[in-house]
């Protein structure tokens, strides 16, 4: 009898949770992204509708995957509706990406700024309504940290929060 074959629990190149977007405008949404944050799409994975429309596809942005498809049926929903999911990269050159995503076509929900937990981080709105955090690692000094920090938590206090 032929010794069975083990099978791997996740597919190689998966990281355990990978982000799976529906969206109406699946093309759309390929371009964006690889125009706004660099995505490199893995072509042999993109399966197509006779009209155009994605049934499948798979996008790396750095060391990660994401995949993509046009919305199918019922809930086919509003093309512009809002996620309240927040899909987060970290990058290398953040300032390169915001900008690349703005003129992408990207909103802006929080400004790029140096944050007091050590990173510099903004948010973003994809043009088919999900949300981007992009941020990379920065230095500060521990007082530069809590005099930002003690600002941010003012904010907070008086409901002046971004989105």
């Amino acid at each position: 009898m032929p010794r069975a074959v083990k099978v791997p629990a996740v597919p190689q190149g998966f990281h355990t949770v990978t982000p799976y977007l529906s969206v109406n405008g699946g093309i759309k949404a390929i371009n964006f992204y690889k125009k706004a944050f660099g995505a490199k799409e893995i072509t042999k994975w993109r399966s197509q509708t006779p009209d155009g429309k994605v049934i499948h596809s798979r996008l790396r942005i750095g060391d990660s995957l994401v995949m993509v498809s046009d919305r199918f049926g019922p809930n086919r929903g509003d093309s512009k509706a809002q996620s309240p999911v927040t899909l987060h990269i970290y990058s290398k050159d953040v300032d390169k990406l915001w900008k690349n995503a703005l003129a992408a076509g990207a909103k802006v929900e929080m400004p790029l700024d140096d944050m007091f937990w050590g990173e510099r981080y903004g948010q973003l709105r994809d043009p088919l309504g999900h949300r981007w955090s992009v941020s990379t690692l920065i230095r500060m000094s521990k007082e530069e940290m809590e005099a930002k920090r003690k600002k941010a938590m003012a904010m907070f206090g008086q409901g002046k929060q971004h989105k």
